[in-house]
């Protein structure tokens, strides 16, 4: 299967800039994997769609303010970085740009001396190792100045660095938001729980490499990066729980997706248990678990619209996407959503 089997024409005025006023007010569109048919409604309309006994799995990790604008101490030239992977107390593996400025020996300095770094190290991906070193406490220091690392097509200025995190974001880890959970409130997940909702949580870090555009032609020769996950036995025990009684499993997001894919059993059975997962789900694959989808609409040839037609068909998403832009919807992290069921 080729990478541009999944190409598509999206206008850039219809990629969102910044978040809506209020998040469960997105539009949403409902697309049946089996017949390809297709509902527009708007998002808080979830609570009519999903059924008491079904099971929402929700990714909790909580994305650090990781990007660091900062200098080189010998010359003063700007040098920005972007934490991805904590390797220890105080050593990361990062993105630095220009990555010429960022060699190793090479010192940078942040918040005029509140946090400063050394390159110890250029991988064979170009990433960076680096050493902090600091006083006190280093996510007071990230939390102070640190910057939401908003995807590259986002040019607008977040006002409300909140709104790139879930309502129930918890364990810091992620250098993106899981953007399909940027839509619920703590209002509609207390009336889906009212209505006998099972809502079930697990944390998959996000990194970088989920969002790389894919770069071979033939999509069998690309590599994802591997991403740290964990679920626990409660929450395991909710969702085979809810799978046992008949309820549907319904992911939030395609890092619930590749979580709930990687831990499942051949019989979509769940234990308790944490890893690295470099899960590639793309048309062909089979489902161990997850019977439909809240997702965000994608970027063309993506490793995510990838995976949302494995589970809905590629004929079918495409024809979706095609009527999305036809009718204006929003597109990528700050935009509207997607609800594949069937």
């Amino acid at each position: 299967m080729l990478k541009s089997d999944f190409y598509f024409d999206l206008p850039e005025s219809l990629i969102a800039q910044t978040p809506l006023k209020k998040r469960d007010e997105s539009r949403l569109m409902v697309l049946d994997k089996n017949t390809g048919e297709i509902e527009h409604r708007v998002f808080k309309d979830i609570l009519s769609l999903v059924n008491k006994g079904d099971c929402l799995v929700i990714n909790e990790t909580k994305v650090l303010p990781a990007r660091l604008m900062g200098a080189r101490k010998d010359t003063g030239t700007g040098v920005e970085i972007l934490l991805l992977k904590r390797l220890d107390d105080s050593r990361w593996e990062t993105l630095a740009y220009p990555g010429k400025k960022a060699r190793p020996g090479h010192r940078i300095v942040f918040g005029g001396g509140l946090l400063e770094a050394e390159v110890e190290k250029v991988l064979d991906d170009g990433n960076r190792i680096v050493k902090f070193t600091y006083e006190g406490i280093f996510e007071e220091i990230l939390d102070k100045l640190g910057e939401m690392p908003l995807p590259p097509y986002i040019k607008e200025k977040l006002e409300d660095k909140n709104r790139y995190q879930t309502v129930y974001a918890k364990n810091e880890g992620s250098a993106a938001a899981p953007t399909a959970g940027l839509h619920f409130t703590p209002e509609l997940l207390s009336e889906l729980e009212k209505k006998g909702v099972k809502i079930a949580k697990l944390t998959l870090h996000v990194g970088l490499g989920t969002f790389r555009p894919v770069k071979t032609e033939d999509i069998n020769d690309h590599k994802m990066h591997s991403e740290f996950y964990m679920i626990d036995d409660e929450n395991a025990d909710i969702i085979n729980s809810a799978r046992a009684n008949g309820g549907k499993i319904i992911a939030v997001g395609t890092t619930s997706t590749r979580t709930l894919e990687s831990v499942a059993d051949e019989n979509g059975y769940i234990k308790a248990q944490s890893g690295w997962t470099d899960i590639f789900i793309y048309p062909g694959y089979r489902f161990k678990i997850i019977d439909a989808l809240i997702t965000n609409f994608h970027l063309p040839e993506s490793t995510l619209i990838m995976l949302v037609s494995a589970l809905a068909g590629r004929e079918n998403v495409l024809n979706a996407y095609k009527c999305a832009v036809e009718n204006k919807y929003r597109f990528f992290s700050f935009g509207d959503a997607m609800y594949i069921r069937g």
